[in-house]
């Protein structure tokens, strides 16, 4: 009976033993610190002034592209926004899809949303009339594409890829 009580004593032991706490840090080895770094000495700074950007050799940059917000056709009728509410047939491309548009407020527009579009079309979220203009924008509220009244159910423009957009009853 005793051998059974030293045995389990012994067993006891080495488990514990087997839970001791070790430390070991990568860090806090003395032996492998890095020696600090020694001063390097600093070039001289240069001083001077800055050319003026306005006078700056125009061939530097390529020439911006037109603003497609501020070219709206000479023959773009006026829009409202109630004009615009409720279902649209969109020829995009080659393509042809479904346009939903509402009055719900959606930041700085109204919701909107496509179903079976290809392109930036399929990222639509939101719409707004500006001027003469219907914007389109994604769900990040980034314009996607412009279109202008042409006919009493018609608008026409483009992507801000260059496709152009139809939108009809």
């Amino acid at each position: 009976m005793e051998m059974k009580y030293a045995a389990a004593g012994l067993m006891i032991g080495l488990s514990l033993a087997g839970c001791q706490r070790t430390s070991y840090s990568g860090y806090n080895n003395s032996e492998q610190a890095l020696p600090p770094l020694q001063a390097q000495p600093v070039p001289t700074v240069e001083s001077g002034q800055l050319p003026d950007p306005t006078m700056a050799n125009p061939t530097q940059f390529p020439q911006a592209p037109a603003d497609a917000a501020g070219a709206i056709p000479a023959t773009a009728q006026d829009v409202t926004k109630e004009q615009m509410v409720g279902n649209w047939r969109v020829a995009n491309g080659a393509a042809n899809c479904d346009m939903f548009l509402t009055l719900t407020n959606l930041g700085s527009g109204s919701r909107g949303g496509t179903r079976g579009c290809v392109g930036p079309l399929t990222t639509m979220g939101s719409w707004e009339v500006a001027g003469k203009q219907v914007v389109l924008k994604d769900r990040n509220g980034n314009v996607i594409g412009r279109v202008y009244k042409t006919a009493d159910a018609r608008f026409d423009g483009t992507t801000n890829t260059g496709q152009p957009i139809s939108l009809s009853r």
